[in-house]
Formats: C-alpha cells, sequence, structure tokens
C-alpha cells in the first residue's frame, strides 16, 4: 500500500473489483505496537483512495496480530486505530482462533467490520494443522449464525496444506457448507 498504490486502485477499480485486501505484513514490517499504529496510518490512507474508486479495503490477519505486546494485541490496534468505513477486516477464522480468539466475540465488540472471511478448519490434534471444513475443531455453525452480525458479504474456502489430492480436500469442504451451513 506504500508503493504504487494508486495505480492499483485504478486497476482495480477499470475491472470492477469491489474489495482490495492487504493480505499480510512481513517479517519487517510488524514491529511494535507503535508500528501497527503506523499501518493503521497507511491502511487508512490507502482506504481513503479506495473508498473514491468505490472500493473497499480490508485487513487480512494470521496469528502474529494476536500476540499481545505490553498487554495489548496489534488486532486490537488496528481495529481501534483505522477508521471503521475505510478499513474493514477479511478475518481468517482459522488463525484469529489458533491464537486463541473467538470470532464471535470479535463480531460483538466490532459490528459490521469482517464482509470477508476465510473459512479453514483446525484439526483436533496437539499440531492444530489444517483440515477439510467440518472435520475439525472450529463451531462453524456457532460462527455462521452470527455472519449478519459481522456483516459478511463473501466467504473464501481455504486449506493452506491437505494430506492428499487438494480437490477432494476442497470438495469435502465445499459438501460440508452446503449441507450443514448453507
Amino acid at each position: 500500500i506504500l508503493h504504487g498504490w494508486d495505480k492499483a486502485v485504478d486497476d482495480a477499480a477499470q475491472i470492477g473489483v469491489k474489495y482490495m485486501v492487504c493480505a499480510y505484513l512481513f517479517d519487517t514490517e510488524r514491529g511494535n505496537l507503535d508500528h501497527y499504529k503506523q499501518i493503521a496510518d497507511h491502511l487508512n490512507k490507502a482506504g481513503e483512495r479506495c473508498k473514491k474508486a468505490g472500493i473497499q479495503l480490508c485487513y487480512h490477519n494470521h496469528d502474529f496480530e494476536f500476540a499481545a505486546q505490553s498487554g495489548k494485541l496489534p488486532y486490537d490496534v488496528l481495529l481501534s486505530q483505522t477508521d471503521k468505513n475505510l478499513v474493514k477486516m477479511e478475518l481468517d477464522i482459522y488463525w484469529a482462533t489458533k491464537a486463541g480468539h473467538d470470532p464471535v466475540a470479535l463480531f460483538k465488540a466490532n459490528p459490521g467490520r469482517f464482509p470477508l472471511w476465510h473459512v479453514k478448519d483446525m484439526d483436533k490434534t496437539d499440531k492444530h494443522d489444517f483440515t477439510e471444513v467440518g472435520n475439525g475443531s472450529i463451531d462453524f455453525k456457532r460462527i455462521f449464525a452470527q455472519a449478519k452480525l459481522a456483516g459478511m458479504q463473501y466467504f473464501f474456502v481455504e486449506q493452506d496444506k491437505t494430506p492428499g489430492d487438494p480437490f477432494s480436500s476442497i470438495q469435502q469442504s465445499i459438501s460440508y457448507i452446503k449441507r450443514s451451513l448453507a
């Protein structure tokens, strides 16, 4: 969002993109809570530029934003320091859960802030690895029941690693979602 952002937004608008997502922060971009405040400022500016083009900016989490620093979570800094109209969240349910945080509690504390979700499940082993949606420990029925509160518009079924054929895994996840959540 720091380099070439205007062109990226213009190109996205030209092809009708509705959302642009800051998908990841590299180790060198994270730092302490002050760094996250600076990131929030950059996100606000990028979100303002997106809004002028009719695009919604979102931020995608991993687990590192939920590692407390001086008693505060970087994710909470991002939520509190970004304008809720300029920067929404693409909640990765797996990473938030793996970090010990309840997606529903996030929705309740920040209603309407989560239009995009990454839906992937966590196995029931001590490794907490990826598994097909419906096979793991995440209570998706409870989470999907709060879709309206969250402001969810779209969700993306994802599985970072599979034990076998990735297409079989994704089909299994989609079947569970259609059968149990849709």
